[in-house]
């Protein structure tokens, strides 16, 4: 299940962030929970399965598009398709016309092939 981050989720956030390559430093976790946290136009959630944390996802919203800044799930999870999940549940939170990949998230997506109607990543 997806739900939206909340600041008293923050060190799980940080540590699921912390699987993403550019997020290993510490300030630079802290430099990005920060801008979610405070950019209306940063959107993060959460995978929840059972009672534990598992994926996350960050959106950056534009006036066209979702752009999916951090993609990541717990390695011991991964492979069964929660981050193909959390993509396309994010239209129920954010109004995507169209949702892409940023550079750091692109590799992830395309292995995914993920193509929905009315999305492109």
């Amino acid at each position: 299940m997806l739900v939206r981050y909340k600041k008293n989720c923050e060190k799980i956030a940080m540590g699921l962030l912390s699987f993403m390559p550019q997020e290993k430093d510490i300030k630079k976790l802290q430099e990005t929970i920060h801008t979610y946290e405070n950019n209306p136009n940063w959107h993060l959630f959460m995978w929840k399965k059972d009672e534990d944390f598992v994926g996350l996802i960050g959106i950056e919203t534009t006036d066209t598009e979702c752009l999916v800044q951090h993609i990541t799930v717990t390695p011991s999870f991964r492979g069964e398709g929660i981050g193909k999940e959390m993509v396309s549940k994010v239209n129920n939170f954010l109004p995507c016309n169209e949702i892409t990949a940023a550079e750091s998230t692109k590799p992830f997506l395309d292995k995914c092939s993920i193509q929905q109607e009315g999305t492109d990543v």
